[in-house]
């Protein structure tokens, strides 16, 4: 309420442009719900292929650092210049730099996770005669789901937080706010903008780790155990 009556903060903004902050918002959901589904489809044979065949750790973990290390306005606009700037072009060379941002993140998690899978399965497995592909799906996966998860969580978080930055190839979500507040020197836009960023990046994480909890209920029982055990 301190705000809304202050030059610092317009509550009048947000009731008078509503429908423009709510599709910013909406597209912001869309750039990065595309770009991890994108990075995961392509994260998890990667990250498959990687813990099974040592030699391949080497180039896949390569090409995936040098992607996320380079700076996010490089990267877009050495796109930009092959895939084109304005929409629906714009659009793949977004995705195409946000997905490049989650391969490092999923590949490493889904290989630590299914490094981590006890030995005491592995041997169970072969006990029960399984093949090598049906211990990858029926054990080694399900046991590295908690890994994979926290590596989806962070992923989210930094491609809701990069989406802003697509404002400058006319996307952004969010970001068009803040940009649009930049230029005009007004607190308002970028305020909210920030704000919801942030908001839509906790509700995020609480999906996934409310999907998390339903899908992999097994990990709750060992982190009690392991809480019991200290």
């Amino acid at each position: 309420m301190l705000l809304a009556g202050s030059s610092f903060f317009q509550w009048s903004y947000v009731t008078g442009q509503w429908g423009q902050i709510l599709g910013d918002l909406v597209q912001h959901i869309e750039l990065s719900l595309i770009a991890l589904g994108i990075g995961t489809v392509i994260s998890l044979p990667l990250g498959v292929l990687a813990w099974r065949y040592r030699l391949v750790r080497v180039p896949v973990f390569g090409l995936a650092s040098t992607l996320y290390i380079i700076p996010s306005l490089a990267l877009f606009a050495i796109l930009g210049g092959i895939t084109g700037y304005v929409p629906p072009r714009s659009w793949v060379t977004a995705e195409f730099a946000l997905v490049g941002y989650t391969l490092l993140i999923l590949i490493w998690n889904t290989v630590s996770g299914l490094d981590a899978v006890p030995v005491e399965s592995k041997e169970a497995a072969v006990a029960l005669g399984f093949s090598r592909r049906a211990e990858l799906w029926r054990v080694d996966l399900p046991l590295a789901l908690p890994y994979i998860f926290a590596g989806l969580r962070v992923a989210l978080a930094t491609v809701i937080g990069l989406v802003t930055v697509t404002a400058l190839i006319g996307l952004g979500g969010l970001g068009q706010q803040i940009t649009y507040g930049f230029n005009i020197a007004y607190n308002t836009p970028i305020i909210v903008g920030l704000v919801l960023s942030i908001a839509l990046a906790a509700v995020a994480d609480l999906v996934l780790v409310g999907v998390e909890r339903l899908l992999v209920p097994w990990s709750r029982a060992t982190r009690r155990a392991r809480a019991s055990a200290r």
